[in-house]
């Protein structure tokens, strides 16, 4: 790796990224359009050391280091045939659409290029907003994903020389896709809190999903039950996540950010806001800071309250990213609210960047507070701290 940048920032932006449109779907692009529009009306992306990347389209040697050059062909035909059926295409959940292949692709270009900028230390963090597809299987389209963008660029940093790396995962939904690339890799930590697998797709993310023969330890899994608050999701995540990231010792870490976590967001039933969002971001970006003198690649994910959530999460992120957190309180501008209203005009449009609450972080400790999330926080450390060296038991771990 090159010098260290000082604490600057990559922001991988192109309005073709907004190509990814499967029509009358939940994940629309108007969620990306908007997060980039108000985070550039709160000044964030003119701060001072954010630079704007184009990315260009991942190629073929870049997409098939995660997934097959038979389902590349089939992502390309797709929509040229009204009848096609198989790979995961064609379905409710991934609709085809015209230039299918290459949207996906730069998709991947972006993460690729977020990645590469931390790597070779052009930047200290990089933000891709419009990745984080991380359903998407070798020979399989999944969960609204097409071509895995945190797979692809994980392995581009392999390839170059990458030995630790760690992926984090906030989103509602179980990081499948990215776990079973490198379920039997060591050189790849991934870590993933969701909604419960037995309530939720993928229907995978249990505790004991701790990863392959020669990988044991670098799966983690918190699978949290329906309901689960901002104090308590973040309970969660400070009693596994640091502990496992230490005992890895990452080179860099990726974080896929999905806003889908939130109270508000139609298709799951977790309990956060926008301000326990905003308290993982920071939380994720000082671990960064301990661990690996700050490489972080910020990714995007789920997320489908369109107007009222994800522009004021993913902005959050972006500000945690360049620099000082926004101040919650502070006013969604009108300019905003306006362009909002206009493209999306059943939708209720948000006043302020907090939903106000103020999130606690809750010390875990065993047997203290026997609810269920309690039990989800035990199981994982029964799971996987033994395989890392580290006491389930003890809370100072």
């Amino acid at each position: 790796m090159a010098g260290m940048a000082d604490r600057t920032t990559a922001v991988v932006w192109d309005r073709a990224l907004l190509d990814y449109d499967m029509g009358d779907h939940p994940l629309n692009p108007v969620r990306v359009e908007l997060t980039m529009a108000l985070a550039r009306e709160l000044g964030v992306l003119s701060r001072p050391g954010v630079e704007m990347i184009t990315p260009r389209p991942a190629d073929e040697a870049d997409l098939t280091r995660i997934h097959r050059p038979d389902y590349l062909d089939a992502v390309r035909l797709a929509p040229s045939d009204p009848f096609f059926r198989g790979w995961g295409l064609n379905t409710e959940d991934n609709p085809v659409f015209d230039g299918m292949h290459e949207a996906s692709a730069r998709i991947c270009g972006a993460s690729i290029a977020a990645a590469e900028a931390v790597w070779h230390g052009t930047a200290t963090r990089a933000v891709n907003v419009s990745g984080g597809l991380h359903h998407a299987m070798a020979s399989r389209a999944a969960g609204f994903c097409v071509y895995n963008d945190p797979a692809v660029a994980i392995a581009r940093l392999l390839d170059q020389g990458a030995q630790r790396v760690a992926y984090v995962d906030v989103d509602v939904h179980h990081g499948d896709g990215v776990q079973a690339a490198f379920y039997d890799d060591p050189r790849v930590l991934t870590i993933s809190l969701h909604e419960t697998p037995l309530a939720l797709f993928p229907g995978t993310g249990f505790a004991d999903e701790t990863g392959g023969r020669d990988a044991a330890g670098t799966a983690v899994n918190v699978p949290l039950p329906p309901g689960t608050s901002d104090a308590a999701w973040l309970r969660a995540f400070h009693a596994v996540v640091p502990s496992v990231l230490r005992a890895f010792g990452p080179e860099i870490i990726f974080s896929q950010c999905g806003a889908d976590a939130h109270r508000l967001d139609p298709l799951a039933d977790l309990s956060l806001s926008v301000d326990g969002q905003r308290a993982a971001y920071i939380a994720m970006r000082a671990l960064a800071d301990e661990l690996c003198d700050g490489r972080w690649v910020a990714m995007g994910g789920g997320g489908y309250a369109l107007v009222e959530v994800v522009p004021r999460a993913w902005t959050h992120l972006l500000a945690v990213a360049t620099g000082a957190p926004l101040d919650p309180s502070v006013a969604v501008p009108p300019a905003w609210r306006t362009f909002a209203a206009e493209r999306c005009p059943r939708s209720v449009v948000p006043t302020v960047m907090t939903d106000g609450t103020e999130p606690v972080v809750e010390a875990w400790q065993p047997g203290t507070t026997p609810d269920a999330v309690d039990k989800a926080i035990l199981a994982t450390r029964m799971a996987v701290f033994p395989l890392h060296g580290l006491d389930p038991h003890d809370p100072r771990d």
